[in-house]
């Protein structure tokens, strides 16, 4: 008897680009065509936002911690396997660190040539960060600059030139000209590679996307040309924090969105102010209870947006997680994580119980297996 494949889709992208929300609104698409859908982060490190927020959602989620996809293959088919232990997922929706590229070689086709048996790989779609899109593809002609170096520009280019498909993410906030401009800039670096405008909270392109997901024509499967030392320095640029607190009010509620939203905003502003911090991504959850919200600001530029919105005000004991990806020194960045949580607290009336964080650079990614040309 021939036992069906597991769909393994991946799903690729830069630091804030939006994949956890995509990932949430196909996971909800194919379980209400009464599909089984696993889906599986990744992280340098414990304690991921986009962990607990799907988690919170109903998805059966497992977590790939301490490194990239890349770099623990043997814990990503572990994960996945872990799925079939009630019932054989159809689905597994994957979400890779936003600072990794070389997926095709080290993730998909190492999937493909060693469990091919168990896994069918769906298409490889990247999802464009529209923010940083706009300042990296415009390129040095017009004396433009993106904030970041060259070698972290280098990673962005790359995660473009692997795709077999592109989406333009964040499409409820371009206008109609910004998109025909990023279509235009990426189909420079991939010509001949399909691009889907996409916006995961209105809906908008996301039927298109699956429509991908379920071709089942061979995709191209790029394999890069890499530099290694180049991606290493470019990982390194950022810092990396997650930080958990627990806080509390003894005589009143708390509005989980309120503290979210004001959070990340005063991370937001302590990192800009320090004058050597450009935002790849800071994500803000709190959970009182069995409610949650998460705020994001997802660049320099960027205002604060609302990932999940609790609606509600809850009492007792809330749990915050920080998770913030910048281009600065770690250390740094922990202490003004730190301190806005001590603020942030101190002006909303907040009694601080606990906070613990760990920050760091990421190392030279070394991957467990990469198919060369």
């Amino acid at each position: 008897m021939t036992t069906k494949k597991i769909k393994f889709v991946l799903v690729g992208g830069f630091l804030g680009a939006g994949k956890t929300t995509l990932v949430g609104e196909l996971a909800k698409r194919y379980s209400a065509q009464g599909k089984r859908v696993g889906i599986i982060t990744n992280d340098q490190t414990e304690n991921l936002v986009d962990t607990q927020n799907l988690r919170s959602q109903g998805f059966d989620v497992g977590e790939v911690s301490g490194a990239c996809f890349c770099c623990s293959f043997d814990d990503l088919v572990a994960t996945a396997e872990e799925f079939s232990a009630d019932q054989i997922p159809d689905i597994v929706l994957a979400e890779p660190v936003g600072s990794c590229t070389d997926l095709v070689a080290t993730v998909i086709l190492p999937l493909q040539q060693l469990l091919g048996e168990k896994f069918e790989l769906a298409p490889f779609g990247v999802l464009l960060k529209p923010s940083h899109g706009k300042r990296i593809l415009a390129g040095t002609s017009k004396g433009r600059k993106s904030g970041f170096s060259p070698q972290a520009e280098y990673i962005f280019r790359k995660q473009l030139e692997e795709a077999d498909y592109l989406m333009i993410g964040r499409l409820d906030q371009l206008t109609h000209d910004e998109v025909v401009d990023l279509r235009e800039r990426v189909q420079v670096i991939a010509e001949d590679v399909p691009v889907i405008p996409v916006s995961p909270k209105s809906g908008e392109g996301v039927d298109a996307v699956m429509a991908r997901i379920d071709d089942l024509s061979t995709p191209s499967r790029r394999l890069l040309d890499i530099d290694y030392d180049t991606y290493a320095d470019g990982e390194a640029e950022l810092g990396w924090v997650n930080l958990t607190a627990s806080v509390t009010a003894a005589d009143k509620p708390i509005d989980l969105d309120v503290l979210t939203q004001y959070l990340v905003g005063r991370i937001a502003k302590e990192v800009i102010e320090t004058g050597e911090g450009q935002i790849a991504h800071l994500k803000v959850s709190a959970l009182g209870g069995d409610t949650q919200a998460v705020a994001n600001v997802v660049s320099n530029d960027s205002a604060v947006d609302v990932g999940l919105s609790a609606g509600r005000e809850v009492t007792g004991t809330v749990q915050l997680i920080v998770n913030a990806r910048v281009a600065m020194d770690p250390d740094n960045l922990e202490n003004a994580c730190r301190h806005a949580v001590a603020s942030v607290s101190g002006e909303q009336g907040l009694d601080v119980l606990s906070v613990n964080a760990h920050s760091l650079r990421p190392g030279r990614p070394t991957p467990t297996h990469r198919v060369a040309r």
